[in-house]
């Protein structure tokens, strides 16, 4: 749904200070504004169904619906690259040590808010319009109640079910006095489920939720909340009759590189995407504009700014054995496969080495980039810490699934300097729900249930489509110089007939396959609804194994254990008390 938006005026629903008066002449519409009334038409609704939507698009680096600072950088994908001082804000993240004045979960409660309250005003404009036909009223509806439910969820799972104030779609209030601290999580379910009811399966353009989209919303929305057995079915609905809002069934990609390339945008693999472009009024993708390889020349992708630098600990997980990974998390005992040797700084590769002889699952080189090997279609591109801003900071290894191909930027689908004037913007969609993903949490379900066989027999769909020739990165016309090792879990393997290994295989399989996407940390905090001990567990291991390449980790926290973050304390002062003294909103529980 690549079109020019309209922006509406905007205000943060349930975290305004504005007040109201009696007087009426206060109130009158603003020059220049649109008022609600001008929009009761169909042009007048579709205005504001779109600048719904184009919140999605819309965001600062904290508020993005991509969360590669909470989901991937706090799940420990990624690094903070850049150097120390640049937006050290992050700093505080990627330590596991936030503090409730952090402005990067601020600028997240401020763009939920604010999707909402885009929503709300095109629901309100809809209710009161007459004469428009039904099945236009029911999809523009069905698609607002979607969007709603995004909104809220990602505020929700960030900052927990009873850290954000559930506003009325109807309400009309600048400054809604409602308050924090109940569950809203049946709010959201009936909400979906509304919109769910309302959705066609098709739908005229590519980007427009469709029902099937939604039941997928909702399907990750019941496994954020611990409901597997409500999930399960939904999810089996989804991948046995699903299809696309332009109504192509929906399946693995071949090409696991088609899902982040602007000239395959919306695929059979992408159940719902937020939809970029480069035109006069988006900049392509910005919540990620900080995240390219840092100050490069023509001849690699890049520019501005070297953050979110993939992890040490998520590129040795790539490691196999006889073609499967290291579930007990040995590969941390094996030498890493790419590291820096001091002692040859000044040499041909300036140091940067990898060791090509150890067997590793091709997805290591789909989702992150290293020195020295084939980057895209941009051949060996980088080499000498070539892109990296600050080594000692961010590590040796480079952002790629996001990162734009040469031919996207040979056909004006990147800008090296789009964003604001000075940073790269790609019109690369960002998948929000994938089919990856759904066949995944459907193998959740499965091993939960028992069903062990058929809940490997899902893993082994994603491992089948990574091990596929077009999924092995090309080393020019020579042969792979990198052993590529990736099977099939056969069926004498433990996880067959063990609940444990099993699910452990699963989860194992979301790192690989859903790296650098934004999802780790989530997971992490929904597991932790059965097993309390994973967060602490994992961040811990991961800051012990991070420390021993980039010293920053040695004053990371060892004893991160919340599953949700904060509500900004700033918004708890800005609302204030009601008349009897009660606070609006209240500090989560831990905090």
């Amino acid at each position: 749904m690549r079109r020019n938006i309209l922006i509406m005026s905007i205000g943060l629903v349930g975290a305004l200070s504005l007040s109201s008066c009696g007087e009426s002449f206060l109130y009158q519409d603003p020059q220049g504004s649109i008022s609600e009334s001008a929009l009761q038409n169909q042009t007048g609704i579709d205005l504001l169904v779109t600048s719904a939507y184009a919140n999605l698009t819309e965001n600062d680096w904290g508020a993005t619906p991509f969360n590669w600072v909470f989901g991937s950088i706090m799940g420990g994908d990624a690094n903070k690259g850049s150097d120390a001082g640049d937006q050290s804000v992050v700093n505080e993240i990627e330590m596991f040590g936030p503090l409730t004045t952090n402005d990067y979960v601020s600028q997240k409660w401020n763009w939920v808010y604010k999707g909402i309250q885009r929503a709300d005003m095109a629901l309100r404009v809809l209710s009161e319009t007459e004469g428009i036909p039904s099945d236009f009223v029911n999809k523009r509806q069905g698609e607002l109640f979607f969007l709603r439910t995004l909104f809220y969820f990602e505020g929700v799972k960030l900052m927990g079910p009873k850290a954000i104030a559930w506003v009325p779609w109807d309400n009309k209030d600048n400054d809604p006095k409602v308050y924090n601290g109940t569950d809203i999580y049946p709010n959201i379910e009936e909400e979906i489920t509304k919109a769910i009811g309302l959705l066609p399966a098709t739908q005229s353009e590519a980007g427009r939720a469709n029902k099937w989209a939604a039941m997928a919303l909702k399907a990750k929305i019941l496994m954020q909340e611990g409901k597997m057995s409500e999930a399960k079915p939904i999810l089996a609905d989804i991948l046995t009759n699903g299809v696309t809002s332009t109504g192509a069934k929906y399946g693995l990609e071949d090409d696991f590189n088609a899902n982040f390339d602007a000239f395959t945008d919306n695929g059979k693999e992408s159940i719902f995407a937020a939809q970029n472009s480069l035109d006069a009024n988006n900049n392509g993708l910005p919540g990620f504009s900080l995240n390219y390889p840092h100050n490069v020349s023509t001849d690699a992708p890049g520019g501005c700014c070297g953050f979110f630098q993939p992890s040490y600990d998520l590129a040795n997980a790539y490691q196999t054995q006889d073609g499967l990974p290291y579930l007990d998390n040995s590969y941390r005992q094996k030498p890493s496969v790419s590291y820096f040797d001091d002692a040859s700084a000044g040499g041909s590769d300036g140091g940067y080495k990898n060791r090509l002889d150890v067997p590793v699952d091709p997805r290591l080189d789909i989702a992150i980039g290293r020195q020295g090997v084939p980057y895209k279609d941009w051949g060996i591109c980088f080499t000498k810490g070539y892109g990296i801003r600050e080594r000692i900071n961010g590590g040796i290894f480079l952002p790629k699934k996001h990162v734009w191909t040469k031919a996207e930027e040979d056909a004006g689908y990147a800008s090296r300097n789009k964003y604001d004037g000075w940073a790269p913007a790609v019109a690369l969609n960002m998948e929000y729900l994938s089919v990856r993903d759904m066949i995944l949490l459907y193998a959740e379900c499965l091993a939960n249930d028992g069903e062990l066989s058929a809940a490997m027999e899902q893993v082994n769909k994603i491992r089948t489509r990574a091990a596929l020739a077009v999924n092995q990165p090309k080393w020019g016309s020579a042969a792979n110089k990198q052993v590529y090792s990736i099977k099939n879990y056969p069926s004498s393997h433990p996880a067959f007939t063990d609940k444990a290994t099993c699910i452990k295989a699963i989860r194992f399989e979301r790192r690989l396959e859903l790296a650098m996407e934004g999802q780790r940390w989530y997971d992490l905090s929904r597991w932790s609804l059965t097993d309390p001990t994973i967060m602490q567990k994992e961040t811990s291991e991961y800051v012990t194994y991070e420390k021993q390449f980039i010293n920053k980790f040695s004053s990371a926290a060892l004893s991160f254990s919340h599953t949700y973050l904060f509500v900004p304390q700033g918004q708890i002062e800005t609302k204030g008390s009601d008349p009897d003294g009660k606070p609006y909103l209240v500090q989560n529980e831990g905090w």
